[in-house]
């Protein structure tokens, strides 16, 4: 299962002019600026870097990551090397990264021991007998993080943001979105279908049955989509309200009364005494009604399933190449895999990333980079707060509101205070599949033992070497890790115009998300309380529905267009964003004209930096299913939708009334 957490919004990507390019040669000259400023501003890098085989999207953002990938494998040989000839601690966390790597990379060992570490779940799912050892199965796939149908976890509580306590989920399902399950588009029945001949493989390759395979297959789906018809749409749950639902352990407990919670809880050492939030009620109505109505083996096939979908990328080459077959190739359109020492490095980074990131941060992120943006992060809030108090479509009690949320935003830049330690973990370089147990156990033992005492709030959500930001609404804070922070997106010695279109357009992006659609509903001290007066909280939803409106009203692909209203909060971060590091950037230049450098004024060096950290493409299945499922608008449509609002963009460029890049001036989308 995943961490239960709220309203923690990842995007940022910056740019900086590449070293020795000239910004001039970089533009498409058959693109008017007008026209298509992402094409004018991208293409010639779009052309020069096709998609890698094993990507669904390929840009600046991915060429980062990749770059960082390689770096973390640089420190990853090390260590291992330093293993094999006897130098590390026994017991250290370095010993213990080189171990789980070494194990991912063993090959040979992970096929010779085949099935043999899901054999006991696979013969305690075959033994089920009654609806008591059902519920123990369960229990113990949630503990092995085996993609059971529910689990527990710590929380914060929305209206209480300094408790944490107990959150229950619930999953069940294996399509990306439960409107795959629904939908009728032929795109979405095809992967219905695919999804039918992805089980009746993975079944085959277990020893069974073409004939029962395929009976299997038919079961898991229908079953499937009986659980995803109570879970929320991607929309609903961008509302923090329909997934607060704060009870005590009886409350919990009665909405499936067929389950054993009590055990659920005892085995994650979660408290009863403390309240429990149920994300999702009514997909806990629908899991007491399966365990009631579907018989014993209805449910024997679906935990097989569970079970064996979930260990598949980490089993035997069948099994993992079986699993690309389908997450890869049909959902995302992916035409190989990563090469085997980038999907260890990359598991690395997520299960032991803090032990990792000392190594990266000591390497790659000078004292300077962190210096450099906290001046940068200094000046946007300054000038946010100038919005602020410039905004008279808001009340007094509002904007001293929004200013005193503002003053208490806290940034987090580079890496964290105070590592995390891995003392209590247990790494084996020859059993791959216990260490991905051993580690998610130590994940949920850290998350549940905070349940009860003052949130800690040192703790980071994203590794150092991750290339993305974020902004967590609970705690009040923008994070934003090394891994971003790395030349050419991000140079602290590079134009100022760049920086500021680039890493400040993101620097504004997490700030607003504090004020967009999610994190406006949030308060200063990270409380989900209504702070707006009714009458500004109307102005703000009609500010709000201009940008779904926006979205919404055309055609990335034939017939497939965002969903306005998932991608309202990242769209207005985006317009919110952007706005405010331009009149940052101006307020930087105390008064002075910006250089022109290359024939381009500073503004336009500014607006170039934004639509640059996009330039990128993706396969049609990568877009279509960013499109269904993703918060996030697709890469072109954050730089022209955005730009097409901004009048100074269009001063800039000298675009008129008319032109493509201009939206009508009564349709033109504002935050502020």
């Amino acid at each position: 299962m995943k961490k239960v957490l709220y309203a923690l919004s990842c995007s940022a990507l910056l740019f900086a002019a590449d070293s020795n390019e000239k910004i001039s040669a970089s533009l498409d000259p058959t693109c008017k600026p007008c026209e298509d400023f992402f094409k004018y501003s991208n293409q010639k890098w779009i052309d020069a870097n096709p998609i890698p085989g094993a990507f669904g999207r390929w840009g600046r953002f991915n060429k980062l990551a990749e770059d960082n990938r390689e770096r973390l494998k640089t420190i990853l040989d090390g260590v291992s090397a330093r293993g094999a000839a006897g130098q590390l601690r026994k017991g250290s966390d370095e010993e213990k990264v080189a171990a789980l790597y070494a194990s991912c990379m063993d090959t040979g060992a992970i096929a010779k021991r085949g099935l043999a570490p899901l054999q006991p779940y696979l013969e305690g799912i075959a033994a089920i007998d009654g609806k008591a050892a059902l519920n123990k199965m369960i229990v113990a796939m949630f503990m092995a993080g085996a993609q059971a149908p529910v689990g527990v976890g710590a929380t914060p509580d929305l209206k209480n943001a300094s408790k944490v306590i107990a959150g229950l989920d619930g999953g069940g399902t294996s399509l990306p979105d439960r409107d795959f399950y629904f939908r009728e588009d032929e795109r979405s029945k095809k992967i219905r279908d695919e999804y039918q001949k992805h089980i009746v493989r993975l079944h085959v390759l277990l020893g069974e049955s073409e004939a029962a395979a395929q009976e299997a297959a038919r079961t898991i789906l229908e079953f499937e989509t009986r659980l995803a018809g109570a879970r929320l749409t991607n929309v609903e749950r961008r509302d923090p309200y329909k997934r607060y639902n704060v009870m005590d352990f009886a409350a919990a407990a009665r909405l499936a009364p067929s389950f054993d919670l009590a055990a659920l809880f005892e085995a994650a050492n979660v408290p009863k005494s403390v309240p429990v939030n149920v994300g999702e009620p009514k997909f806990w109505e629908a899991f007491e009604k399966e365990l009631g109505a579907a018989p014993l083996p209805v449910w024997k096939t679906y935990l097989r399933w569970r079970m064996i979908k979930a260990a598949a990328p980490a089993l035997a080459a069948p099994f993992e190449e079986e699993a690309f077959s389908f997450d890869g190739k049909v959902l995302q359109g992916l035409k190989e895999q990563l090469p085997r020492w980038q999907r260890c490095s990359q598991t690395a980074d997520g299960l032991m990333g803090e032990a990792l990131g000392q190594a990266f941060v000591a390497r790659y992120f000078p004292p300077v980079a962190k210096k450099r943006m906290d001046e940068l992060v200094g000046n946007l809030r300054a000038t946010l707060r100038d919005e602020l108090a410039a905004a008279n479509w808001l009340s007094e009690e509002t904007r001293k509101q929004a200013v005193a949320k503002l003053d208490k935003i806290q940034p987090k830049i580079g890496y964290p205070d105070k590592w995390r330690e891995y003392a209590n973990v247990k790494v084996d370089s020859a059993a791959y599949v216990e260490n991905l147990r051993e580690l998610r156990r130590f994940a949920l033992a850290r998350q549940v033992d905070r349940i009860g005492k003052p949130v800690d709030k040192s703790e980071w959500f994203m590794t150092p070497p991750t290339v993305n930001a974020y902004y967590n609404s609970v705690w009040n804070e923008i994070v934003f890790p090394a891994g971003i922070l790395q030349p050419p997106f991000f140079d602290a010695g590079t134009d100022d115009a760049f920086n500021y279109g680039g890493i400040g357009a993101v620097i504004g992006h997490e700030i607003g998300h504090g004020f967009d659609d999610q994190g406006s509903k949030f308060d200063a001290d990270g409380n989900l309380r209504n702070w707006w007066t009714d009458e500004d909280r109307k102005k703000f939803e009609a500010r709000a529905a201009c940008i779904v409106d926006q979205f919404a009203s055309f055609d990335v692909q034939p017939g497939a267009r965002h969903i306005g209203k998932l991608v309202t909060g990242e769209a207005l971060g985006d317009l919110g964003g952007l706005t405010l590091a331009f009149k940052a950037y101006q307020r930087s230049l105390n008064g002075k004209p910006a250089p022109v450098i290359d024939g381009l004024t500073g503004e336009q060096r500014f607006f170039l930096g934004f639509a640059r950290i996009w330039a990128g493409h993706s396969r049609p299945e990568a877009e279509r299913l960013q499109l269904q499922t993703d918060p996030h608008p697709v890469i072109k449509s954050r730089v022209n939708e955005t730009l097409k609002n901004m009048p100074e963009f269009h001063r800039a460029f000298g675009c008129q009334t008319g032109e493509p890049m201009v939206r009508p001036e009564a349709q033109r989308c504002k935050l502020w």
